[in-house]
Parts: structure tokens; sequence; C-alpha cells
């Protein structure tokens, strides 16, 4: 494969970064009264403005060249087509076929993958049927009032930023719970919360062998028993996502209630599988399908549109623009929708786990900088934290303000204030503040003038700062489907230029693989093994601070 610094585009961006890198926003808009218009796309529900970065045609016409040499449009048909993507693992990744909604055959290893899916999505809406009508019916016959996600990494963050996103939709009478922390004190926290009579605990974990997941399942079930006092009920407040048929029966759910997903479905893609049985037990079927509607809506208009009208192609390129060039190591999503809290948490897994990679896909040491460190809060709060950095800071830091332009609120004034506090600060990171108009500012005050110079270069803002503008109709099930597909294929678009995979995670295994020798050497099991010298320090540090409790020293 061809390496992304001997591609002719690659070089010919560095030669318009010299050119333009001193090049300002304000003076770009001041000449460009057309820039807005043609810097904006709608894709759907999602409205995006992308006007305010720091590009010119050129840059965008570069940026499109470099993604055609990098071999972008062949990849994503490989995607599509069910190739095996992920070439370390010899699998596929085809999260996409999860929301195929035009049914059409999606081939891996020569198999159609479409009746498997429609047949576990069909089980589920059944499923999720029997729990919000009432119909399904815990041991002492009660309908159930709680549902307790356990999962981990991808198994977690996407059914909770999903459920929390779309809380308006979400069935009156359930309540929501997740536990993802081997810390004890979350599940606690739970299970201090709910009746073992009314709550349904839906555990996922594709082995059904994650230490994590199983540590907290088995907690929970040891606490259903100490109520129930009797096997057999746990079949009817425990549900399985996994594909171990032979562990989930052992753990005492019926196997009738396990809900299979695949090896070509990566666990930070997977809120569309099984994996979403909590969103659809939420919102029902009916918004569950809305939602994969929304995200094959974005699929569709991926494959489909050309790379320069390409909503995830222009985000992505725009990103390695920064990254790559700019030294821009890092990237903020800031939405303003109070039930959009979790999203940030969400696409920084997606994003650094996909895309957190040194080596190239022929093993080889990549060259440039990959993923940046994604990060975020909710923008109102942002603007009082972190936003002075992003103002003000030496990094080059874009953001994404991400806004519903619905009011969901029937509190008067409220959204309008909130979109006021949205379009304000896009217009400050892109203007800045001239010493000039510093001084007009500081004079009306009534300041004088020595004051006034003192005051100048702190009340300076440079600007030339580069956010995105992402509008949402409304917040609903279908749009939130696009939003998340839209960042989906991002990640994927930058991993190519790359060079990487972005569907493999050997550095989170390695962590696990570590901790599992560590834990036989904190509860005692084995002695302490060589380790680098701080390790074992530590390991003796909790072995001799637990010695009188549990003898372990």
């Amino acid at each position: 494969m061809k390496h992304l610094q001997e591609l002719p585009a690659w070089r010919e961006l560095w030669q318009h970064f010299d050119a333009t890198k001193s090049d300002h926003m304000r003076e770009l808009f001041a000449t460009d009264p057309g820039r807005a218009e043609r810097y904006w796309l709608e894709v759907g529900g999602l409205k995006v403005d992308y006007s305010k970065n720091r590009i010119t045609d050129e840059t965008l016409a570069l940026l499109m060249k470099l993604a055609r040499e990098a071999g972008l449009p062949e990849r994503m048909k490989q995607m599509f087509r069910g190739e095996k993507t992920s070439t370390a693992e010899n699998r596929a990744a085809l999260h996409v076929a999860l929301r195929n909604r035009t049914n059409a055959p999606i081939l891996v290893d020569g198999e159609d993958v479409m009746p498997q899916v429609n047949h576990v999505l069909h089980r589920m809406g059944e499923f999720a049927h029997e729990v919000r009508s009432g119909d399904w019916l815990g041991y002492t016959n009660q309908v159930i009032t709680d549902v307790v996600n356990i999962g981990i990494g991808g198994s977690d963050l996407g059914p909770l930023m999903m459920c929390t996103a779309l809380k308006p939709f979400g069935h009156p009478r359930l309540k929501m719970h997740f536990v993802s922390n081997i810390d004890g004190s979350q599940l606690r926290d739970v299970l201090e919360k709910v009746h073992p009579e009314t709550t349904l605990f839906v555990v996922a974990s594709k082995t059904f062998t994650t230490q994590e997941t199983l540590t907290n399942a088995l907690t929970a079930r040891e606490w259903f028993l100490k109520h129930a006092d009797d096997k057999s009920a746990v079949a009817k407040h425990f549900v399985a996502v996994s594909t171990n048929k032979k562990a989930v029966a052992e753990f005492g759910i019926d196997t009738a209630n396990m809900f299979e997903f695949w090896d070509w479905v990566g666990g930070r893609y997977s809120l569309w599988s099984a994996i979403g049985l909590p969103i659809m037990l939420y919102l029902g079927e009916e918004n569950f399908i809305e939602m994969l509607n929304g995200a094959h809506l974005m699929d569709q208009h991926f494959i489909n549109a050309p790379l320069e009208e390409n909503l995830p192609v222009l985000l992505a390129m725009i990103g390695v623009w920064y990254i790559n060039y700019y030294g821009g190591g890092s990237h903020v999503i800031a939405p303003y929708d109070q039930h959009l809290h979790r999203l940030p948490k969400f696409i920084q897994q997606l994003d650094m786990e996909s895309n957190g990679k040194q080596v190239t896909l022929d093993g080889e040491a990549v060259a440039c900088e990959t993923a940046p460190i994604i990060w975020g809060e909710t923008g109102i709060n942002g603007q009082h934290a972190f936003f002075q950095l992003l103002h003000q800071g030496t990094h080059i830091t874009p953001i994404d303000l991400i806004a519903s332009l619905e009011k969901r609120s029937n509190l008067p004034g409220h959204h309008e204030i909130l979109l006021a506090n949205v379009f304000a600060p896009a217009e400050a990171f892109m203007r800045g503040t001239t010493p000039d108009e510093a001084r007009i500012e500081l004079k009306a005050q009534g300041m004088d003038g020595a004051h006034i110079e003192a005051l100048v270069p702190h009340k300076t803002f440079s600007g030339n700062r580069p956010s995105n503008l992402i509008l949402l109709n409304k917040i609903n099930p279908r749009n939130m489907g696009s939003l998340i597909a839209l960042y989906e294929h991002k990640t994927f678009v930058q991993g190519v230029i790359w060079g990487i995979n972005s569907f493999d995670q050997w550095g989170v295994e390695l962590g696990k693989q570590l901790a599992k020798t560590i834990l036989a050497e904190l509860t005692g099991e084995t002695p302490v093994q060589p380790h680098d010298s701080s390790t074992e320090h530590l390991v003796r540090l909790y072995r001799n601070a637990n010695c009188d409790k549990d003898g372990a020293c």
C-alpha cells in the first residue's frame, strides 16, 4: 500500500498550507459573500454549516484529491459489500447491514446476513412489546418497571447515550439504569433504587466472559436470589445479549431470551444491533426502527454522494487538515441540549478507540498524527469552563457545536437564549476581537487612556478558531440515527486516510490481559509476580493495606 506521505496531494497540501496558514477567516468572509451558502449541507433532518473553518475552495479540492489518492471511494464500497476491512482480525465491519432498510443482500463469506439481522430485530421487537405492554411479568406476576443494563464500553455507552438523548420518547412506566463500573458503588446505588419483583436485567457481553460485566451480573443475580430464593425465577428477570449459549444457560438465563449479534459488529458500532435492546425497550420498536431509518439515510448519502458534497467525508477531511497540518491534537464535541450530555463520551470512544493507532494496515509505523483527543461537555457549561482556552489559548482546537432548532421546552425565552449562545461563540471563534475593537469597547465604558491600553492585550482575541455548526431540525430517533452514523463514517474516512484499521482495539486487550495477572496477586491467589518496581510496590501496598481484613498479605 502507498503511505500517506507518498501521495502527491499530501505534498500539495503542505505547499497550500504554507501559503495560506496566515489567512484569517474574517477576511475570507468579507471577500466571499457566498461562503456561508457554499459551505453548507443538509442531509435529512441535519443541517451543517462548515463555513467557519480555515479552508478555501482550493483547500477542499486538494483534500478531496487526497481522499481519492488514498483510495477512499473503493474502501467505502468494500465496507458496504461486507469485505473483510478489519484485516488484522480477518473480519468484516458491517454495522451498515444492521440498518439496511432496503433489505438488499449483503454478503459475508458468501452468505447474505440480512435474514439473520431481520430475525434478531423481529425477536427484539416481540420482546420489547411484551415488556412495554405489561404482558411480561416477573416472578411475583408484577409488570416490569425498571430495566438495568449491565455492560461496558460499546455495550454501555451507546444505549445509555440514546436512552438519555431520547428520554421524551421513553415509556412512562420504565426507568432505565446503566451499570458499567466494576467499582461496586455504581451497582449498589442502582440496586438500592429498584425492586427484584419488577426489575429486568439486560446482560450484554458477546462472549459472556467479559470480567467487568460478568462480575456485576453475578452480583446482581446474587442480590436477586436473596429475595426470590428460587433459581428458576432468574429466567423471568435476566436476559442476555451474547453469542455464548452455553455460558448464558449456565448463568440461569433462558436461551430463548438470548439475543445474538455477530463478529462483524464492533462494540462501539453496535447500538444498532441487539446491544440496542435497552433502547428498544425504552423507546419501543417503532422508534428504534426510526433510528435505523435515520442511520440508513446517512449511509445512503455517504455511499452515493460525490466526495465534494459528502457530509461525513467533508467533516473528516477538514479534521485531517487540522490534525496533520495545523497540529490540532484535540477536537471538542459541545452539544447544547441537556439530553445530549452523554454524546461527547460516546463520540470519544467511537473516535479514539477506532483511530488511536500507531501502525498502518501493513504493520508499518504511522508517520503522522492519527486520532485527535475527543473531549467536551454541554455547550452552556463549556462556555463557563473550557471555552476560554478555545478563544484565547495557544492550541488549535476545532469544535462541533450541536443544537436543535425545535423548542423542546415550554419555558418562554429559554430556547432563544440557548441558540444565541450557540451562534455567538461560533461567530466569536471566527472573528475574534482586534485591538482597535477592544479600545472602542473600553472607551465606551468610560475608561481613561492608560487603563484602556493596559487592558487591550487581555481583551484582544485572535479569532480564526474553527468550528462546525450541526443543527438538528428536532431531536428525535431518526435524526439521532443520522447524527451517530455521520460520526461513524467520519471516523472511518479518517482511518482510511491514515492507512490504519479503525475496527480493532488491541490496546484495550493488553490492559485486560495484564489485569488478570495482577488480580490474582491482589487477592493472594498467587504470589506477586515479577513486574516493574512501581507495579510490584503498588500490589504490595494493596495487600498490606487489606492484610487484617482478608489475610492477603
